[in-house]
């Protein structure tokens, strides 16, 4: 097939000059780049016997807590408002999502949002068909989609994208003071882990897995949904992109490879409707609507489902 790029110039009032000095780039490689060197090593290092049932259990319940922190809060909450809830649980969201490293919650927004703009147009921010639809192209797309654009020269205008959460003095404040959450993403369950075994080596072992090891994997099923969920799959509800559902990375996202669905009906709080279809992150929001934590839940209806069917 022949290339044909779609990249170009966002409109200059959607990008802003905050990521465009040599200290966004140093920072994005330090925290995805260390956690990678580390799950390099987890297969050596588990092979040596430095992973007990500590470390995989406390590992689990960070991964639930990071990954639910992106997909319920960061993603179906924040950016869309597919359901409300209460301060507490508002502010919990965004700790929760921060534990990711993928960025204070203002700046996840408002890149999330304008991806929903201009879904793989000119103006998206990570589509892997921003060079064109050949086979080169295409992977050169997929390592941009998945990776490559964290390094953009410029980042997502904050003031246009995500004012309405900018106002929020707590959501403001955890943004200014994202470096508190780094350090608890790794301090945290490294510190469990040393609590409950009781030991140095403990402490390590859970930093590891459950701190650098968790992050990395968080990260890259994450960053998949914006490259392999725009390219391979399939498309049973009309969008206007190339959306695409994925299956086989429906329990590590938490649901969020029922990608198709969502770009067709983006505020559903439920993303896989099918049969079979898990959505874990549904589920807890169903949880949290059962307690009371949750409230007016955009559940998909029938017959809305049946109106946005390719």
């Amino acid at each position: 097939m022949t290339a044909t790029p779609i990249a170009g110039a966002a409109p200059l009032d959607d990008l802003s000059d905050s990521r465009n000095g040599l200290k966004h780039k140093i920072l994005v490689a330090l925290f995805t780049g260390v956690p990678f060197l580390a799950l390099l090593a987890a297969v050596p290092v588990a092979w040596g016997r430095f992973l007990g049932w500590t470390d995989i259990i406390i590992a689990a319940v960070f991964y639930f807590l990071s990954a639910g922190g992106i997909t319920v809060g960061y993603h179906r909450y924040f950016t869309h408002g597919s359901f409300k809830v209460g301060r507490a649980m508002r502010i919990a969201l965004a700790i929760a999502g921060g534990l990711a490293i993928e960025g204070p919650v203002l700046n996840w927004v408002a890149d999330h949002r304008r991806h929903h703009k201009f879904s793989d147009k000119e103006g998206d921010p990570h589509s892997p068909w921003k060079y064109g639809d050949s086979a080169a192209a295409l992977f050169k797309g997929l390592v941009w989609s998945h990776y490559g654009w964290l390094y953009a020269a410029k980042a997502t205008n904050v003031d246009k994208y995500a004012k309405d959460l900018k106002a929020d003095r707590d959501l403001l404040w955890l943004h200014n003071n994202f470096g508190l959450l780094v350090t608890g993403t790794f301090l945290v369950p490294a510190a469990i882990g040393g609590l409950v075994t009781w030991s140095w080596a403990g402490f390590f072992t859970a930093l590891f897995w459950a701190g650098f090891v968790r992050v990395c994997l968080v990260q890259h099923v994450t960053w998949s949904i914006n490259s392999i969920c725009h390219t391979f799959g399939d498309t049973p509800f009309a969008s206007r992109d190339q959306s695409r559902n994925v299956w086989w990375l429906a329990i590590p996202s938490l649901g969020e490879s029922w990608h198709n669905l969502h770009h067709a009906d983006p505020t559903a709080a439920r993303h896989g409707v099918g049969k079979g279809q898990l959505d874990i992150s549904a589920r807890t929001i169903w949880i949290f609507e059962k307690l009371g934590l949750a409230w007016d839940v955009r559940w998909p209806t029938r017959e809305r489902l049946d109106a946005k069917r390719a």
